[in-house]
């Protein structure tokens, strides 16, 4: 009887495990085609010295650790802060690669070009 019963366990979690494996693979082939061109994200900052790196390493930790895959770059445009919120962003940047920091005009000009396709 304990053997019918740990093979019923046994069979019941390999069929699970199959089924997540299926659902993995069908995820993986509809949602590729969005890989190469990536999702940009533009955060517009201001004197938010206090609460830039929490909100910056919160974003980063759900890009690098869960299912945020297809987002390229994360931009901080700084608006002329009066504190040192652009160097916070700026000492993130050079630990994680997708978080870039640039000025106001500099992102501007960067959504000014981007193609209407």
């Amino acid at each position: 009887m304990l053997e019918f019963v740990l093979r019923t366990i046994f069979w019941t979690l390999a069929i699970y495990g199959l089924f997540e494996i299926i659902k993995n693979i069908i995820y993986i082939s509809t949602y590729t085609k969005f890989r190469s061109d990536g999702i940009y994200v533009i955060i517009a900052v201001k004197n938010q010295e206090e609460k830039i790196e929490g909100f910056l390493r919160s974003i980063l930790f759900k890009i690098l650790y869960g299912r945020e895959e297809y987002l390229k770059n994360i931009i901080v445009a700084d608006l002329q802060s009066t504190d040192s919120t652009k160097e916070i962003a700026k000492r993130l940047s050079k630990d994680y690669d997708v978080l870039k920091v640039l000025s106001w005009k500099d992102c501007k000009e960067i959504i000014d070009n981007v193609d209407e396709n």
